[in-house]
């Protein structure tokens, strides 16, 4: 069914609006676990256009219920707040060449501007789900080490009412259907250390480590699925002239699989204990992990998966493309709750200060997230 003209004239006359709120939300900074100044700006702007009951959680969402009551069922509909950077001043925003520039402008500030204009419209036209309630969800905690908190703490306190799930993230032309599982680790190598010349033939803390990642990508991976491994920060030591006595680093190992993920727990314990029975003191802790994909009903599957492609393929013209990933949906997901990701922009660069979307893609990806919304009303 086709968008109604009423629609697609509401989202015309507000494409210089959404323009604005992206470029002032753009800037405001948000790293993981530290989305206060988001949420406050989220929760405001949807009051200041008539949304009702919005409330932050405790996982700072920002929480737009609509038709939602004590107990009835609920569809979830989120885009994330925060972005990979710690930056806790404000981000730069620039505009070149039909490109809007800014540390995590695309992933996922754009899809998060879609979602708060749909929330917008429902709330000053007063709109009712036809079916249960809606849940409009400025989320936290997606990136790295957030450990999808915020999606994490809406299956908590909706537990047994969620349908279905939707998460406006990357770009669009492809759907997200599958939950590639992580496990994260920061781990801690101490040694006596001393001075680099009296003391030489110390315990270095460095050495131990590197001997140890290099240990751990001589790992083979297992064939299953797709799994991969990556060590992604290092650091320790005091000077140059210094054995190091500490020495750590952050770890992460994924797979669509949950087989696979099992054979990987096994394979990196079996390093620490390696490393251990030298007399190393090596210290680990869990700091990330996101689930893959329970048993979920795979006709209520298909038929969400179709739908977000419908949706779409209505206002682009590219291939469609579809697999597994790592996002909001592993929570939903791995309890069994039918859900997709899928965005709302096209752009580059993610995960970079240079990233970018391309202004001419906003005006097809309103069109999108209002149609994938609003089909519930």
């Amino acid at each position: 069914m086709e968008m109604s003209p009423e629609i697609l004239n509401y989202i015309e006359e507000h494409a210089a609006e959404m323009r604005a709120l992206l470029i002032t939300l753009a800037g405001i900074p948000a790293p993981s676990n530290k989305e206060e100044k988001r949420a406050a700006f989220v929760k405001s702007w949807l009051e200041e256009h008539g949304a009702e009951g919005v409330y932050i959680d405790r996982a700072l969402n920002v929480v737009y219920p609509v038709g939602v009551t004590a107990d009835n069922s609920v569809v979830v509909f989120m885009a994330h707040t925060d972005v990979v950077f710690p930056d806790e001043k404000p981000l730069p925003v620039t505009v070149e060449d039909g490109k809007i520039f800014a540390p995590g402008v695309g992933d996922d500030t754009a899809n998060l501007v879609a979602l708060l204009f749909v929330a917008r419209y429902i709330a000053e036209n007063r709109l009712t789900p036809k079916d249960g309630g809606l849940l409009i969800v400025a989320n936290s905690g997606e990136e790295g080490l957030g450990n999808l908190k915020g999606s994490r703490e809406i299956c908590r306190a909706f537990a047994g009412r969620i349908r279905e799930f939707v998460s406006f993230d990357g770009g669009y032309g492809s759907v997200c259907n599958d939950a590639v599982g992580s496990k994260r680790y920061r781990v801690e190598v101490k040694t006596e250390g001393g001075h680099s010349y009296s003391n030489f033939g110390n315990q270095n803390a460095i050495m131990y480590l590197a001997s140890m990642i290099d240990s751990l990508y001589a790992m083979k991976v297992p064939e299953g699925g797709k799994t991969t491994y990556n060590v992604g920060t290092i650091s320790g030591g005091t000077s140059v002239n210094t054995i190091a006595q500490q020495a750590e680093m952050l770890f992460e190992y994924r797979s669509s699989s949950r087989e696979d993920l099992k054979i990987m727990d096994a394979e990196f314990e079996a390093c620490i204990a390696y490393y251990r029975a030298k007399g190393i003191t090596v210290n680990v802790e869990l700091v990330g992990e996101r689930p893959c994909r329970g048993d979920v009903d795979p006709e209520k599957m298909l038929e969400l998966t179709l739908r977000a492609e419908d949706f779409q393929k209505r206002y682009m013209n590219k291939p469609m493309t579809y697999g597994a990933g790592s996002t909001d949906c592993n929570i939903p997901l791995s309890l069994g709750i039918p859900a997709v990701c899928y965005g709302v922009i096209e752009g580059a660069k993610a995960h970079t200060r240079e990233e970018w979307v391309l202004e001419e893609s906003l005006m097809p990806g309103y069109k999108i997230a209002f149609d994938s919304i609003l089909w519930h009303f």
